[in-house]
Formats: C-alpha cells, structure tokens, sequence
C-alpha cells in the first residue's frame, strides 16, 4: 500500500536568527522567524510525511504553543516523525522537495541536506530530492520578506 501527502511551508526573514534548511545552517544575514528553528524545508518534509499517514497535520504533533518545541531542532522533528512512520509501519518511497528563496544561493547546501534527511528517515539519498528556485523579484519571496518549500513524499507500507 502506498500513500502520497504534500505540503508547504512559509516562514518569514528576519534579522537577528540564524538561516537554517535542511539542518543546515546557512550564513546569511536574515534567519526565518519561528517557534522552533523555522527550518521551512524539514516542516514542509514532516507535514507531508504526517499527511500521507492521515495524521493531520504538523502544528497537531509539534504545536507552537508548547514550550518544550521552543528554538528546538526540525532535525529533532523530523526524528519523531520517523517514529511516527515506524508506528504505522511506513518507510519512505521518495521525497520531492523545493526551496523558493531569492537569496542565499542554495546549490552549496543541497547535498548536505539531502544526506541529512536520508539519515534520520533510514532511507538511500536518492529517494530524497530537494531544488531550489528564486522568486525573479516577484512576490514576498522575491523581494527577500520569507522562504516558501513545498515537499510531496511516496510513503510505502512495510511488509
């Protein structure tokens, strides 16, 4: 049995937080605005990996009104919801993912988010894709306000 779930994610640049996607911390000068790290790329993963279980969706499992998910790590989500999978008796078939940011150049950093995503959800870098495109000065996002990442994911049923 196969299932499909998708997702997208929006977070706002500001000043004074650190950039992180993918578990990568990226240098630049805007961070994205957040409860936990803000790493748009990971919640996209997560909401969309929860989603094909029919779960609901990420705020039900990590609300922004709880404490204990303050300034944590998505990486740390993203383990939990591996842990969802194992419960349910999922593992990955393949992830898609895009990153819409104007700026920083993201090519440097696919790679390293690739393998990071592959090792906490036990899977083989090729069944996780990740892109990135820029805004072309249009929109939010082309004028440097947020970052948007959009992810489907193929879920397969063990056994």
């Amino acid at each position: 049995m196969m299932r499909i779930g998708q997702s997208i994610d929006i977070h706002q640049l500001v000043e004074g937080r650190k950039l992180i996607l993918g578990g990568v911390e990226i240098p630049f000068e805007l961070g994205l605005k957040g409860h936990s790290d803000a790493d748009v790329l990971l919640h996209a993963i997560i909401e969309s990996i929860i989603g094909a279980m029919g779960l609901g969706d990420i705020g039900k499992h990590f609300p922004d009104t709880d404490p204990k998910y303050k300034g944590i790590s998505s990486m740390v989500l993203l383990q939990h919801t591996y842990e969802f999978m194992e419960q349910e008796g999922y593992e990955i078939g393949n992830i898609d993912s895009i990153i819409m940011c104007e700026e920083p150049k993201m090519a440097p950093y696919i790679i390293t988010m690739r393998e990071n995503v592959a090792r906490v959800l036990h899977c083989d870098i090729t069944q996780v894709n990740i892109k990135a495109t820029r805004g072309e000065k249009l929109g939010f996002v082309g004028r440097k306000e947020g970052i948007v990442s959009q992810s489907v994911v193929l879920l397969n049923k063990k056994g």
